[in-house]
Order: C-alpha cells, then structure tokens, then sequence
C-alpha cells in the first residue's frame, strides 16, 4: 500500500475504532486541576523491555505491544474510582494478547490496575474514554487501527542484529501517519555500542486525531520518556533487538 492511500485509510478509520468496543456509562468526573492537551498511545517493545528491567522474562512477544493510552501532564485523576476486573472480561481475549504484562505475564490485571488508575481515570474525561470497559477497548481499537507491526514490515523495519538510524525510523513512520512519532531507547550500557529501541509513541487530540507527538513551543517534551531507563531516542544508531529465539 502506498504511504498516502495508507495514511488517508488510518485517518478516516481512527475515529471509529472508539466506536465498536464498550458501551457508555455514568461515570466520575476527574477534577479541573488535571488538565492535559493530548493522548498518547504507547507501543513498547517486548524484549527492550525484558532487557529495561534487567529481568529473565519468558518467551517475550515478537511483536509490539500496548503499554498504555496516557493523556498527557495528567496521572491519577480520580481515586475514588478503582478499577474493576469484571468490566473488561469479554475484552480478556485481546487484553492478554495486545496488552500483556511481559514482566509479571502471570498476573496481568496488575498492570491493567495500574494503567487504569493512573492514566485512564484521566483519560475518562472524554466521553468516547468514560468507562474502564470504554478506556480499554477504545485502546485496544486504537492499536488495531494503527497497525504498527504491519506498517513496520511493510517499511522494512524488522528486527536485527544489524542498527537501524533513528531519523529513518521516524521519516519513514512520518511516512505513513502523515504525523512525527516518538521513539525512546535505553541508552547504551557499559560495553554496548549503541542505544536500542524501547517504545513508539504516536498521539491524539481530544478529538482523537492524530497528531504530532511535539509541536513547535511545546516545552519540556523534548527529553520526557514514559519508562524506567528511557530517553527520547538520540539522533543516531540504534539496535532494534530481536526475541532470543530470533537471535542469530
């Protein structure tokens, strides 16, 4: 498919992505002292991620995965609003396929918890956003529609030993959303060469269209990582790590 029609084809289905999962429903409100600009939709990448945390998981996804659709400049809006595993039940399926917990892939509705509270009780300002089975599913509609795991192989941006350069990376997605992602890395350890890549970010408006993940006169995105260990990517070389089994 050829970059334009692509991005016409993401543009014009996006906004209904929200549309098809979860119904609405009275909801709290977060309060007006939690006000944020855009969304961000995290894709992380499950062996950086092993890797991040320093830890020995099991069998991590070949693919990109949801970390989370985070307003920004927002965390935590309401507290008095917990999450409820048995709103999301009939989303389980994809839930544990889509946005799996790579580093406790046993006890995933912690991390569902924990995105919740943090994040979606904020989010939940937008109507189309306003219920945990509405927050989830909405996400899970997002990722679908997005497709990074297929746009990455359609532009040839697969996992290697070999190092792909940043600038590529996001010419080539800029490419195909026809708006600039965020990409952060761990920065090299003592002994690697280079940085390796951890996550994509790619964001909304309020209206749920895609945006540039920076504007011009923004301030203070331009080292911010989601992450432990993470920085927004340097201009440069940076090794796109396959799976263990992938390794050659």
């Amino acid at each position: 498919m050829k970059p334009a029609a692509a991005r016409g084809l993401l543009l014009s289905s996006l906004c209904l992505a929200l549309c098809c999962r979860g119904g609405a429903r009275g909801s709290p409100t977060s309060s007006d002292n939690h006000e944020w600009k855009k969304l961000i939709m995290v894709h992380h990448w499950p062996v950086t991620v092993c890797k991040e945390v320093e830890k020995d998981c099991r069998d991590p996804p070949d693919y990109w995965t949801i970390h989370g659709l985070w307003p920004d400049r927002a965390e935590e809006c309401n507290g008095s609003w917990p999450f409820n595993f048995e709103e999301i039940k009939d989303l389980l399926p994809e839930m544990k396929m889509y946005w799996p917990d790579v580093i406790h892939p046993l006890n995933h509705s912690h991390f569902w918890k924990h995105e919740w509270e943090k994040h979606g009780t904020c989010a939940a300002q937008l109507d189309a956003l306003n219920s945990q089975k509405k927050y989830f599913g909405g996400s899970l509609g997002l990722y679908e529609k997005l497709e990074l795991n297929s746009i990455l192989q359609k532009l040839g941006i697969k996992p290697s030993i070999n190092y792909y350069q940043i600038s590529d990376i996001k010419d080539a997605l800029a490419s195909m959303y026809g708006v600039v992602p965020k990409v952060q890395c761990l920065p090299p350890k003592q002994g690697e060469e280079v940085q390796t890549i951890g996550q994509i970010e790619l964001c909304f408006t309020k209206d749920l269209r895609l945006r540039n993940c920076t504007e011009p006169g923004e301030l203070g995105e331009s080292g911010r990582a989601w992450g432990p260990g993470l920085e927004v990517c340097e201009d440069g070389p940076a090794f796109y790590p396959p799976p263990p089994q992938s390794a050659r």
